[in-house]
């Protein structure tokens, strides 16, 4: 049975075949920050199960891992590697690939959306073939592998050469990797700390009685907000609706819930447009493009993510409340 664990598990395996290359390389503080990085991956489950005994050791030495990888971070500078081939050699292999270099990056919504879609139904000989905890992460993962498969046989190369060139990106993207797992931990930690609360008691002393164009607004502009800090709409999403949109929007003006959510996670997509915490979509290019700038993305995005979100708001008033 395949289970997210096996995913966790390639994951360490990748990180610490990047700190080892590093450690060859004498990159020290790219090869520290990896191999640590790893070995919390690698080593999550036995913690658990550690702290789940009634030993806390293991998930105090994990505490004490992640503090590691704070002070390794700031030392991680944009690392390059040589070009395993020159910029005419690629142009050349592309020119002759043609539209078959989509093929693997096709493969991964493909194989994600049938397991996710068919995966419960899988069975050998009685056996489940998917978990079904997490079945849609385990079959991203599956097709991340599948697609390493696909673009060896598509490029004709040895597939170790997609796993340096795995290792080539991760050193040039650095410690921003890591941004999108901890963001959404950042979320988890909001929403049980009760700040949906707190938002939910501002709202009610600062807010207009009887307005829902101010409701309306302060849940607009704080999914902005709230995307901007954490970088992730996602985990800004359960904060505004426990704090403005369920306890006052839904349920005091009536508005429609499916609107308000859609929509809603709409306006927290702009303020990714608008942020250097979403990392992964600004950063990340930049660094991979090599512009001057790390936020040149950023700043090419600031008009569309200002329209969109002034378009978003006046749609939300039109027919959020009908």
């Amino acid at each position: 049975m395949l289970r997210i664990e096996y995913a966790y598990w390639l994951i360490a395996a990748f990180l610490i075949y990047a700190g080892w290359r590093n450690l060859r390389d004498r990159h020290l503080w790219h090869a520290a920050f990896w191999l640590v990085l790893g070995v919390l991956f690698g080593g999550g489950d036995y913690v658990l199960a550690q702290q789940a005994a009634g030993n806390a050791l293991p998930a105090q030495l994990a505490g004490a891992a992640v503090i590691v990888l704070a002070l390794l971070a700031p030392r991680l500078g944009r690392l390059a590697h040589p070009e395993s081939s020159s910029p005419a050699q690629r142009l050349a292999s592309a020119v002759r690939l043609g539209h078959r270099l989509f093929v693997p990056a096709l493969l991964i919504p493909l194989v994600t959306l049938l397991v996710a879609l068919c995966g419960a139904y899988m069975v050998i000989d009685g056996h489940a073939v998917f978990a079904a905890p997490q079945m849609t992460l385990t079959g991203l993962a599956l097709a991340c592998v599948v697609a390493l498969f696909a673009a060896s046989r598509v490029a004709q190369v040895p597939m170790r050469e997609g796993v340096a060139e795995g290792r080539r990106l991760l050193d040039a993207i650095g410690w921003a990797a890591l941004l999108p797992l901890l963001l959404a931990a950042l979320g988890q930690v909001f929403t049980q700390s009760g700040v949906g609360a707190a938002i939910a008691g501002l709202a009610g002393m600062l807010l207009p009685t009887g307005s829902a164009l101010a409701c309306l607004l302060a849940f607009a502009l704080g999914m902005v907000l709230f995307t901007v800090i954490m970088g992730n709409a996602f985990a800004a999403f359960p904060v505004m609706m426990a704090g403005i949109g369920l306890p006052l929007l839904i349920r005091q003006y009536g508005a429609d819930p499916a609107i308000l959510g859609s929509m809603g996670m709409l306006c927290g997509y702009c303020g990714t447009l608008l942020t250097p915490m979403a990392a992964d979509f600004n950063l990340v290019p930049a660094a991979l493009l090599e512009l001057r700038s790390p936020y040149g993305v950023i700043r090419a995005q600031v008009a569309s993510a200002l329209a969109i979100l002034a378009t978003t708001i006046v749609l939300m008033w039109l027919l959020v409340f009908r």
